[in-house]
């Protein structure tokens, strides 16, 4: 039988302190098991939402001619507007345009090493004119999400039997969390809006919208629905927190799909580039958990280009790099070959 997407109440954060253990506990479990649930009583403010997708769809209406102002072909660092078919994930076109805004950082030398720092920089922002006050609409609502996932990651540590603040040391000026607004197109047969894929970094706050289309690869291999929920968020775990409990959460396969046009937009918390993917030592209970279920043994990463093409399963991959910055530019490397050729050879 498929497995169901919880539904998750986050008004305990607010509570005592027995019942916020009490839902680390409950995250934590749901998270070991799919990866993937629906959070609602998040605490922003009543219509926050609204107002977020009423400039997406300002902007999503624009000419192409108008979008290339921030066209992201001209960021060294990998900020700003693509067309449809831009990015590949999974080694495959997505059905989608974006914006992608990262933490904003000053500029390093183009030479820097580790090669990673080179994706540090500035955004690309609409003018005033275009698009009113979409720098400040965005940076507020970066800032945000960036409050709930670290309350987020604060549960996940009690949960784990770790302290609270486990996870905040690896967040430092070289930071690199990623906003994305989307919109997809309806999805032509045989192709994906995003194709199947795990997320890199920490956790994933998505805000999907009224429209279906975001679907989960659950345990059993079947291909199930998240539903919509008014003013909720979808939350999913990255491949950091997979690495660095050793298998026990884990980074669950999804993809969109959507017959008719569809907008998102997904924040995903990133640490310091230099962060280890090292295991935590945890408990015995937690490490005799992956021991004795083959699925999480198992439980692969993305592969690259080559990998693919020797033929290893998607998410099927074994390598771990050494830190986050690594992973994320081997993500760039994968997913903007042409832009990553054109920048930097």
């Amino acid at each position: 039988m498929p497995a169901r997407i919880r539904e998750l109440d986050l008004s305990p954060l607010r509570g005592t302190e027995d019942e916020r253990r009490a839902l680390a506990n409950k995250l934590t479990a749901v998270y070991h098991d799919i990866g993937f649930a629906v959070l609602v009583n998040h605490g922003l403010p009543t219509g926050y939402l609204d107002t977020m997708f009423a400039m997406m769809a300002q902007f999503f209406a624009l000419p192409d001619a108008q979008k290339l102002l921030i066209d992201k072909r001209e960021s060294r660092h990998f900020r700003g507007w693509e067309a449809v078919g831009t990015e590949f994930t999974n080694n495959r076109p997505d059905v989608r345009e974006q914006i992608d805004i990262w933490s904003e950082r000053p500029a390093l030398a183009e030479d820097v090493l580790p090669a990673y720092l080179r994706l540090l920089g500035p955004n690309q922002w609409m003018p005033d004119h275009v698009i009113p006050a979409q720098k400040a609409l965005t940076l507020d609502w970066f800032n945000r999400l960036g409050t709930i996932a670290d309350e987020i990651l604060s549960l996940f540590a009690l949960g784990l039997g770790l302290e609270a603040d486990h996870f905040h040391t690896a967040f430092d000026k070289n930071s690199m969390s990623l906003m994305k607004f989307i919109s997809y197109p309806p999805t032509p047969e045989g192709a994906a809006g995003v194709n199947a894929h795990h997320d890199t970094g920490f956790v994933t706050l998505l805000a999907a919208g009224p429209t279906p289309g975001l679907q989960v690869l659950d345990p059993t291999g079947d291909w199930i629905d998240v539903p919509v929920v008014p003013d909720s968020f979808v939350l999913n775990i990255g491949e950091m927190l997979q690495a660095m409990t050793g298998n026990y959460l884990v980074a669950t396969a999804h993809r969109v799909i959507t017959s008719e046009p569809r907008m998102s937009t997904a924040y995903f918390h990133g640490p310091s580039l230099h962060t280890a993917l090292d295991p935590i030592q945890l408990s015995p209970r937690f490490i005799d958990a992956v021991a004795g279920s083959e699925r999480h043994r198992s439980a692969g990463f993305m592969t690259t280009k080559e990998q693919t093409a020797a033929g290893v399963r998607d998410m099927g991959s074994t390598n771990r790099t050494n830190t986050y910055g690594e992973q994320l530019w081997n993500y760039f490397a994968r997913s903007y070959p042409d832009m990553m050729q054109a920048h930097y050879g």
